[in-house]
């Protein structure tokens, strides 16, 4: 499921490092995309990875990377949710 605008993704596809939306244009190999992304945990993931992800956004190599079935919420509480977790970072330089 695309986290942007919540359109289902098939689960017989596989999702590259290119993969977008084809609804709205997002990449989809994305730690927002990603099952074991969890604001608030070590580098925003349930999985023990090495290397921070700066942008959450964009396509990225992590090798934990499971596409999420499901999100919680609208799509305009993940996109405000993201936005407070960017500015809080600007403001701290993170």
């Amino acid at each position: 499921m695309c986290w942007k605008c919540l359109n289902p993704i098939d689960d017989s596809i596989s999702v590259f490092r290119s993969s977008v939306c084809p609804v709205c244009g997002v990449d989809l190999h994305s730690c927002r995309n990603c099952r074991f992304y969890s604001p608030g945990s070590h580098y925003d993931c349930h999985e023990t990875v090495d290397e921070l992800v700066v942008d959450k956004e964009r396509s990225n190599f992590c090798e934990w990377f499971s596409i999420a079935k499901t999100f919680s919420g609208s799509v305009k509480d993940n996109l405000s949710k993201s936005d407070a977790k960017v500015a809080f970072d600007k403001l701290f330089n993170i």
